[in-house]
């Protein structure tokens, strides 16, 4: 055993010296392939970018060093990955009213005179993030509010999930929308008592004015990928799961890795039927810039959200009986869809969030498991609610849960409303889908939620929100270990997105992107997880994001 290890430091001693970094002095932690936690003291990394030893104490560099890095004694971890977001989404919504956190029908009203009075020149308004469960009455907003606050031209304003859209008189005319406009398929146009237009449209009739609003620019595209990196690399996200990829956000984020301006590693799913044959049409793209972007999947939907009760339940809606949510898809219809992107290599994601549309995915992916096997790493986004009877259907197919802690701390008492008491055994289970023997993956969903992992990690961990929320955790049963917490943020959401071989742990062989952070979040309790600051954070062996005042020592050989 001596002797082979002399013989192969030999051979690394006399091959050309690739490995020329030491990140040193770190109190490094990672998730080994064996699910426990390992501790490590730095990194060697070539000048590639990608890491040739992780060293613990006592060990040293078989490798020249060119420099060293001192990390000072700081917490370092693997790039965290974001298993479910929305990359342009995110870069757009810093670029639109901001109206997350508003508290009021009042509030949204104000927000959005000073945003249009700021911008007199633009010819349609938009903005996102309001969220009518935060307000005392809980009402949703009409057309009548927003023309209250501007009436000269159209607004759009989409719900903080994404999955219903505010607009104001002069988008329903500009789209046509009256009292005789049926329904879409999957979606719904909210009336009043007179069957006249609110304004509200749900889930697949948000298309009637969305379609209406003038496209973004590929100039507006490029600022909102920057906008969007920038902030993902500030919470030391360095991989997400673009879940909904259109043919244009894909020509900007080639055009970003063709400039040298792609850092963040982008696992792209194309959104739905059509923008897979327009930019994937013979199967996945290689992987692009180094890693850093590849079309591998597509994204389809089973239903809506729980939020404007477009999520499909087997049962009624507890707070409003007359309606069980939207089913999106016949079964044959997702059946189809999945079945073409399947055969073309392409891996499948389907977003469900009732127990409804959990059933007929995992009902579509065991049909398409016997004719494709059980390897092809099917994906459910969300499986926020599921009947406890269908969790153990996921292991078998091969279905990978694709799940989102922050939306379990957000959604906790609104999903009590929707749901009542005794149908919450399969709300969030995270727990219940790791016993199960199904694969687990993390993210957060932004802009849905904030990119930051953090408070993810520590809402897997306690089921309790930044206030420590409700005492002992929601449902503590489906609390996850912290080792099972950070696999879903790093290991885990790579072997989702196919990437594992490349990036999701510090191994040899594997890209060097890592974060250094002010605490050490394997000793911390959840509330001061949730408040870790990245202090740097690492891309191939390069810095690409630092907080202010946050330097390492550095020193040349």
């Amino acid at each position: 055993m001596r002797k082979a290890f002399l013989a192969a430091v030999a051979v690394l001693l006399a091959t050309p010296a690739f490995a020329d970094t030491l990140i040193d002095n770190a109190r490094g932690i990672q998730i080994g392939a064996d699910g426990k936690l390992q501790r490590f003291r730095a990194l060697v990394v070539n000048d590639k970018g990608k890491v040739v030893q992780v060293l613990r104490d006592g060990q040293t560099a078989v490798m020249p060093i060119e420099r060293t890095v001192d990390v000072g004694g700081r917490t370092l971890l693997p790039g965290l990955i974001d298993a479910h977001g929305h990359v342009m989404g995110l870069g757009i919504a810093a670029l639109q009213l901001d109206l997350v956190g508003t508290s009021s029908v009042a509030d949204l009203q104000q927000r959005l005179r000073a945003y249009a009075s700021a911008r007199t020149s633009d010819p349609w308004l938009s903005g996102r993030g309001w969220n009518q469960e935060l307000w005392t009455d809980s009402r949703f907003p009409t057309a009548a509010d927003l023309d209250a606050a501007v009436s000269d031209r159209p607004v759009v304003l989409e719900r903080v999930d994404g999955h219903a859209l505010v607009v104001n008189s002069a988008s329903l005319k500009a789209a046509g929308i009256t009292a005789a406009t049926k329904d879409p398929v999957g979606g719904k146009i909210e009336r009043d008592a007179s069957g006249n237009p609110t304004g509200l449209l749900v889930d697949a009739a948000m298309d009637l004015v969305a379609s209406k609003v003038p496209p973004s620019t590929p100039e507006q595209l490029a600022q909102a990928l920057a906008k969007a990196q920038e902030q993902l690399l500030s919470v030391g996200v360095t991989a997400a799961a673009d879940m909904g990829t259109s043919a244009a956000d894909w020509a900007a984020m080639q055009a970003a890795g063709q400039s040298g301006k792609l850092n963040v590693r982008i696992m792209s799913y194309a959104f739905d039927v059509q923008n897979m044959r327009a930019v994937v049409p013979n199967g996945p793209t290689p992987w692009l810039f180094d890693d850093r972007l590849r079309m591998g999947g597509i994204k389809l939907y089973a239903d809506g959200a729980l939020g404007s009760r477009g999520a499909w339940l087997k049962k009624p809606y507890a707070d409003k009986p007359d309606t069980r949510g939207l089913q999106f898809l016949k079964d044959e219809e997702l059946l189809a869809k999945a079945d073409e992107a399947a055969g073309k290599g392409l891996q499948v994601a389907v977003h469900a969030i009732g127990d409804a549309a959990n059933a007929q995915a995992i009902s579509a992916y065991e049909q398409l498991t016997k004719r494709y096997g059980n390897q092809r790493r099917w994906r459910i986004e969300h499986f926020q609610i599921a009947d406890p009877a269908d969790i153990p259907r996921l292991a078998p197919a091969g279905i990978i849960a694709s799940m989102q802690p922050t939306h379990q701390t957000s959604d906790r008492l609104m999903a009590e409303k929707r749901l009542g008491p005794d149908r919450l055994a399969g709300a969030y289970a995270w727990q219940s889908v790791l016993k199960s023997g199904a694969r687990l993956a993390f993210g957060s969903d932004f802009p849905v939620e904030s990119p930051n992992p953090f408070p993810g990690l520590a809402a897997a961990v306690s089921r309790q929100d930044a206030n420590g929320q409700p005492l002992g955790g929601w449902i503590p049963e489906e609390r996850v270990s912290f080792e099972q917490a950070l696999a879903g943020f790093t290991r885990d959401a790579a072997y989702a997105g196919f990437a594992e071989q490349k990036f999701g742990a510090l191994e040899p062989g594997k890209w060097a992107d890592f974060i250094i952070v002010d605490t050490d979040v394997a000793a911390a309790d959840p509330q001061e997880i949730g408040k870790t600051q990245v202090l740097q954070t690492w891309v191939a062996g390069k810095k690409v994001w630092q907080r202010p005042a946050s330097g390492t020592a550095e020193r040349g050989r």
